[in-house]
């Protein structure tokens, strides 16, 4: 079995990845030049990342709570979300129940002995998930695409939803063919409980080796039932996309933006809070749930810094559940700052503050 999953491509599958806009050549682009997106200042060297400070992991485990008996209640608005850690949540949209970029692995990594390591386990065990209806997959990097994972939920009967090219993977990771649905930007899928799943635009990049960079699509991606609608970023830097999506496929009740991970010259292809605020604007509506931070040490920055940045410039509409936390964005009144104490503790324990960058 493909520990690295699978990068040849042939048949139906070869010939839709070379009809799409978005490939050129051997592989797939940007819409837009990095160039002409926002990104400030040097990128982080290898040693920024290796001694960049005990700060960017918590020294505790994060207060989580478990959401199974939650989810036995009935949802009163039509959408509640469940965030799992990282990009990962389980979405309850009209009756129906939609997984988002599954990662139970315990690295971001191919490897069980090196690579990032996740803070603290999922609140929940795959096994222990109510049924689902469909699974979602933005892009093939290990913080999103989680070998470990797709081998555990291809024993369900459940379609998976996902970029141009990345069902290779989910195939040889034992998925069958006829369950794996791959869209490109724009195409959209109605499955037979009723959701109608799109692939949108995002400014990012894929490939999990050394010699496959960008040999597969990544996507953002808006699920809609019968009354409610969500958008999911995956991963990406901030683009004239937003605006577009925003126009063509809002409005949205809940907007589930990339957060952490980043860094100011990393501007196309990671948001950081600054920039999803300006993608949540150009968005135009849905409350905005923060996604892809407090899991993996992916960046020099504190732990909490993203959720700090957020809560000081966008408390209204904002949805900042504890992990595990099953909320229903309509009846969300307030932010409970709830990493503060971590945070308060890590002081105490270190001689280091804090370090957060200026806005820009």
């Amino acid at each position: 079995m493909p520990l690295f999953g699978q990068h040849q491509f042939e048949g139906l599958r070869l010939e839709r990845m070379r009809a799409s806009k978005q490939f050129a050549g051997e592989g797939f682009i940007n819409t837009y030049p990095a160039s002409t997106l926002r990104e400030l200042g040097e990128r982080p060297t290898l040693v920024d990342f290796m001694f960049g400070g005990k700060e960017r992991m918590p020294t505790r485990p994060l207060p989580s709570t478990d959401p199974r008996a939650a989810w036995t209640r009935r949802v009163q608005s039509g959408l509640r979300a469940t965030w799992l850690g990282h990009s990962t949540v389980l979405l309850e949209i009209d009756g129906r129940r939609v997984l988002t970029d599954p990662v139970w692995g315990n690295r971001a990594s191919p490897f069980p002995f090196m690579g990032p390591k996740r803070f603290q386990p999922v609140p929940v065990a795959i096994d222990a998930l109510p049924p689902l209806d469909a699974i979602v997959i933005s892009h093939d990097h290990y913080d999103h695409l989680d070998r470990i994972s797709v081998r555990a939920l291809a024993a369900l009967n459940v379609p998976f939803v996902t970029s141009l090219g990345v069902g290779a993977h989910l195939e040889a990771w034992g998925v069958p063919p006829e369950r794996i649905i791959e869209l490109d930007w724009w195409e959209s899928t109605t499955l037979a409980n009723g959701l109608v799943i799109t692939a949108a635009p995002s400014h990012h990049f894929s490939g999990r080796g050394l010699h496959d960079r960008n040999t597969t699509l990544w996507s953002s991606f808006v699920i809609r039932g019968e009354r409610s609608s969500v958008f999911f970023s995956g991963d990406t830097g901030l683009s004239p996309h937003f605006a577009e999506i925003g126009q063509r496929l809002g409005p949205f009740d809940l907007v589930m933006l990339e957060v952490g991970a980043f860094h100011p010259s990393w501007g196309s292809i990671h948001l950081g809070p600054d920039n999803a605020l300006r993608a949540w604007e150009q968005i135009g509506s849905g409350r905005f749930l923060p996604i892809h931070w407090a899991t993996f040490n992916l960046a020099t920055h504190h732990w909490a810094e993203p959720a700090e940045v957020l809560f000081a410039k966008a408390p209204e509409g904002l949805v900042m559940p504890l992990l595990g936390e099953p909320i229903e964005p309509a009846y969300v009144e307030a932010v409970q700052p709830w990493w503060r104490k971590l945070v308060e503790e890590q002081r105490k324990d270190s001689p280091l503050q804090m370090a957060t960058r200026p806005s820009r």
